[in-house]
Protein backbone atom coordinates (compact mmCIF):
# COMPACT_ATOMS: atom_id res chain seq x y z
CA UNK A 1 0.00 0.00 0.00
CA UNK A 2 3.13 2.34 0.68
CA UNK A 3 4.02 1.60 -3.14
CA UNK A 4 0.85 3.38 -4.17
CA UNK A 5 1.25 5.70 -2.20
CA UNK A 6 5.01 6.80 -3.25
CA UNK A 7 3.47 6.25 -7.01
CA UNK A 8 1.05 9.02 -6.11
CA UNK A 9 3.43 10.94 -4.81
CA UNK A 10 6.10 11.04 -7.80
CA UNK A 11 2.88 12.08 -9.91
CA UNK A 12 1.68 15.04 -8.13
CA UNK A 13 5.30 16.02 -7.35
CA UNK A 14 5.56 15.69 -11.38
CA UNK A 15 2.70 17.70 -12.32
CA UNK A 16 3.45 20.68 -9.81
CA UNK A 17 6.75 20.78 -11.52
CA UNK A 18 4.98 20.98 -14.96
CA UNK A 19 2.64 23.21 -13.87
CA UNK A 20 5.03 26.14 -11.92
CA UNK A 21 7.58 25.65 -14.99
CA UNK A 22 4.66 26.17 -17.55
CA UNK A 23 3.61 29.26 -15.11
CA UNK A 24 7.43 31.06 -14.88
CA UNK A 25 7.74 30.11 -18.94
CA UNK A 26 4.01 32.25 -19.49
CA UNK A 27 4.31 35.07 -16.95
CA UNK A 28 8.26 35.59 -16.16
CA UNK A 29 10.42 37.84 -18.56
CA UNK A 30 13.51 36.03 -18.83
CA UNK A 31 16.40 37.18 -16.63
CA UNK A 32 14.16 39.78 -15.16
CA UNK A 33 13.77 39.17 -11.30
CA UNK A 34 10.57 39.48 -9.41
CA UNK A 35 11.01 40.42 -5.49
CA UNK A 36 8.71 37.31 -3.39
CA UNK A 37 10.57 38.33 -0.06
CA UNK A 38 12.78 41.39 -0.63
CA UNK A 39 15.50 40.73 -2.92
CA UNK A 40 16.30 37.36 -0.83
CA UNK A 41 13.82 35.45 -2.33
CA UNK A 42 12.79 36.18 -6.01
CA UNK A 43 11.26 34.37 -8.39
CA UNK A 44 14.15 35.22 -11.96
CA UNK A 45 13.30 32.91 -15.16
CA UNK A 46 16.42 31.43 -16.73
CA UNK A 47 17.03 28.80 -19.05
CA UNK A 48 19.72 26.46 -18.19
CA UNK A 49 21.57 24.22 -20.68
CA UNK A 50 23.57 22.62 -17.85
CA UNK A 51 23.60 20.72 -14.94
CA UNK A 52 23.39 22.16 -11.68
CA UNK A 53 25.10 25.15 -11.04
CA UNK A 54 25.34 25.37 -15.20
CA UNK A 55 27.85 23.21 -15.31
CA UNK A 56 28.64 22.29 -19.09
CA UNK A 57 26.38 24.31 -20.56
CA UNK A 58 25.70 23.77 -23.97
CA UNK A 59 26.19 19.76 -23.68
CA UNK A 60 22.84 18.98 -23.23
CA UNK A 61 22.92 15.06 -24.68
CA UNK A 62 25.40 14.45 -21.80
CA UNK A 63 22.19 15.57 -19.16
CA UNK A 64 18.91 13.57 -21.33
CA UNK A 65 21.28 10.78 -20.73
CA UNK A 66 22.34 11.27 -16.82
CA UNK A 67 18.83 11.84 -16.07
CA UNK A 68 17.77 8.87 -17.97
CA UNK A 69 19.81 6.68 -16.50
CA UNK A 70 19.48 8.03 -13.13
CA UNK A 71 15.35 7.98 -13.49
CA UNK A 72 16.05 4.11 -14.29
CA UNK A 73 18.11 3.35 -11.78
CA UNK A 74 15.75 5.05 -8.78
CA UNK A 75 13.09 2.82 -10.70
CA UNK A 76 14.87 -0.43 -10.23
CA UNK A 77 16.12 0.64 -6.91
CA UNK A 78 12.46 1.61 -5.96
CA UNK A 79 11.15 -1.62 -7.11
CA UNK A 80 14.21 -3.78 -5.32
CA UNK A 81 13.50 -2.22 -1.93
CA UNK A 82 9.52 -3.12 -2.40
CA UNK A 83 7.97 -3.47 1.25
CA UNK A 84 11.35 -2.31 2.99
CA UNK A 85 13.36 0.81 3.97
CA UNK A 86 10.31 3.46 3.13
CA UNK A 87 12.51 6.64 3.85
CA UNK A 88 14.88 5.12 1.19
CA UNK A 89 11.87 4.55 -1.10
CA UNK A 90 10.59 8.41 -0.64
CA UNK A 91 14.36 9.47 -1.48
CA UNK A 92 13.98 7.50 -4.60
CA UNK A 93 11.35 8.68 -5.63
CA UNK A 94 11.71 12.32 -5.20
CA UNK A 95 15.21 11.63 -7.28
CA UNK A 96 13.27 10.22 -10.07
CA UNK A 97 10.40 12.82 -10.14
CA UNK A 98 13.62 15.76 -10.25
CA UNK A 99 15.26 13.67 -12.98
CA UNK A 100 12.37 13.24 -14.90
CA UNK A 101 10.69 16.60 -14.50
CA UNK A 102 14.22 18.44 -16.12
CA UNK A 103 13.98 15.51 -18.56
CA UNK A 104 11.09 16.64 -19.92
CA UNK A 105 12.30 19.68 -19.74
CA UNK A 106 15.49 19.14 -21.89
CA UNK A 107 13.78 16.73 -24.34
CA UNK A 108 10.90 19.25 -25.06
CA UNK A 109 12.65 22.63 -25.28
CA UNK A 110 16.44 22.14 -25.00
CA UNK A 111 16.85 23.29 -21.40
CA UNK A 112 15.42 23.11 -18.19
CA UNK A 113 13.12 26.42 -16.82
CA UNK A 114 14.43 27.32 -13.65
CA UNK A 115 12.68 30.30 -11.96
CA UNK A 116 12.98 30.08 -7.52
CA UNK A 117 15.97 32.62 -6.58
CA UNK A 118 17.39 32.74 -3.13
CA UNK A 119 20.43 34.70 -2.57
CA UNK A 120 23.18 33.11 -2.76
CA UNK A 121 21.62 29.99 -4.42
CA UNK A 122 21.53 28.97 -8.55
CA UNK A 123 17.89 29.91 -9.91
CA UNK A 124 16.76 26.42 -9.22
CA UNK A 125 12.89 24.59 -9.85
CA UNK A 126 10.67 21.77 -8.61
CA UNK A 127 12.80 19.68 -10.05
CA UNK A 128 15.86 20.68 -8.47
CA UNK A 129 14.36 20.58 -5.13
CA UNK A 130 13.07 17.19 -5.33
CA UNK A 131 16.75 16.05 -6.47
CA UNK A 132 18.32 17.75 -3.48
CA UNK A 133 15.98 16.55 -0.84
CA UNK A 134 15.83 13.17 -2.43
CA UNK A 135 19.51 13.35 -2.02
CA UNK A 136 20.19 14.59 0.99
CA UNK A 137 17.92 11.94 2.45
CA UNK A 138 19.90 8.94 0.57
CA UNK A 139 23.19 10.64 2.55
CA UNK A 140 21.35 11.04 5.56
CA UNK A 141 20.17 7.37 5.59
CA UNK A 142 23.92 6.18 5.14
CA UNK A 143 25.35 8.21 7.48
CA UNK A 144 23.44 6.78 10.55
CA UNK A 145 23.09 3.48 9.63
CA UNK A 146 20.62 2.81 7.48
CA UNK A 147 22.53 1.06 4.47
CA UNK A 148 24.47 -0.82 6.99
CA UNK A 149 23.57 -4.31 7.22
CA UNK A 150 22.27 -5.39 10.32
CA UNK A 151 24.09 -7.38 12.74
CA UNK A 152 22.64 -10.10 14.97
CA UNK A 153 23.66 -11.42 18.01
CA UNK A 154 24.75 -14.75 15.85
CA UNK A 155 26.91 -13.59 13.93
Amino acid sequence: MLGVAFVALAGVLLVLDRITKAWAARTLVLGDPHPLIGNAIRLTRVHNTGGAFGVLAGNPLIFVIVSFAIAVAAVVAFIVLRGRRPVLRLALVLVFVGAVGNLIDRLSVGYVVDFFEIVGFPVFNVADSCVTVGAILIVLYALVGGGRPSTSPES
